[in-house]
């Protein structure tokens, strides 16, 4: 019943996607147009133009980004009690952020299939390098047990985006 709904949402994002690129609104070209065109995105932005990554996501991908939010990162950089500027500084930026992103397009019914054909989990390797684990926990498909997806399906031409709201990290023993 919860895949279903979860479904069920994927095909009504699809379909609003589907009508507004047939009434005339072109689904961005990059990842990065997505991220750049809602300023609650405006973290992520800056974080990916500091690691120097807009190129790379810009490119042909397919990409999917795991994208947080603005209060995403506020809560982590609160929890690991750093500033903004501290988190930009960090050499471990880029490592961060690709773990947030995958090589491929998947879809939301792709993860969620995934995840049924895994027994209830499955596990995504990063373009860090690392795996996240994806499950579906009370109706919401969550990654590493700690960001919930709280929106799918954003398409660009080169990948798609899924807002989570938190920030995930990669394991300690990562060569990051």
């Amino acid at each position: 019943m919860i895949v279903r709904s979860l479904s069920a949402l994927a095909l009504t994002l699809g379909l609003v996607i589907g009508v507004a690129n047939a009434a005339g609104h072109e689904t961005p070209d990059t990842v990065v147009d997505i991220a750049t065109s809602n300023d609650d995105f405006s973290i992520l932005v800056a974080a990916v133009l500091e690691a120097d990554l807009a190129g790379v996501l810009s490119g042909e991908g397919p990409f999917t980004v795991f994208a947080p939010t603005n209060d995403a990162f506020a809560a982590a950089l609160e929890a690991l009690e750093i500033s903004a500027e501290e988190l930009l500084a960090s050499p471990d930026l880029g490592a961060i952020l690709t773990y947030h992103v995958v090589a491929g397009n998947l879809l939301a019914a792709d993860v969620i299939a995934a995840v049924e054909a895994g027994g209830g989990t499955a596990m995504v390797e990063t373009v860090q390098g690392s795996s996240i684990t994806v499950e579906i926990v009370d109706g919401n498909v969550v990654i590493d047990g700690t960001a919930t997806v709280i929106m799918t399906d954003l398409v660009a031409g080169n990948g798609v985006v899924h807002v989570i709201d938190a920030v995930i990290l990669p394991p300690a023993d990562s060569d990051y």
